[in-house]
This record gives structure tokens, sequence and C-alpha cells, in this order.
């Protein structure tokens, strides 16, 4: 599965995996606003994934 993804898609998928586990953290040690608002960024990370295999798809054809 994780042969498709190129080093970029890992760091982004790193980077979202890390924020949600941060955010989780945060939230359950009582800062539940913060935890919430770093949680935000992880459709945020995944979405500027998608972006840059669009971009690169239509680059590519």
């Amino acid at each position: 599965m994780f042969k498709k993804f190129t080093p970029a898609d890992k760091l982004l998928f790193i980077a979202a995996l890390l924020s949600l586990l941060f955010s989780e953290i945060l939230y359950f040690k009582g800062h539940k606003d913060d935890g919430t608002f770093i949680g935000l960024w992880v459709p945020s990370i995944l979405a500027f994934g998608i972006y840059l295999k669009l971009i690169n798809k239509t680059k590519n054809d």
C-alpha cells in the first residue's frame, strides 16, 4: 500500500498523524481549546496533500 506514496505523501501523512496525537494529548490533559485548535489542522494537512496530488496529476497529463 505504501509503495505508491511519494516522500511528500509520507511526510504529510506523518504530520497529520502527529497533529492528531498531539491534539488528543492536549485535550485529555485539560487544554481543550488548544487540543481542538490543533485537531482542526488534521483535515487541512490532508486536504493540502490531496491538492498537491491533483496539481501533479494535471501537470503530467
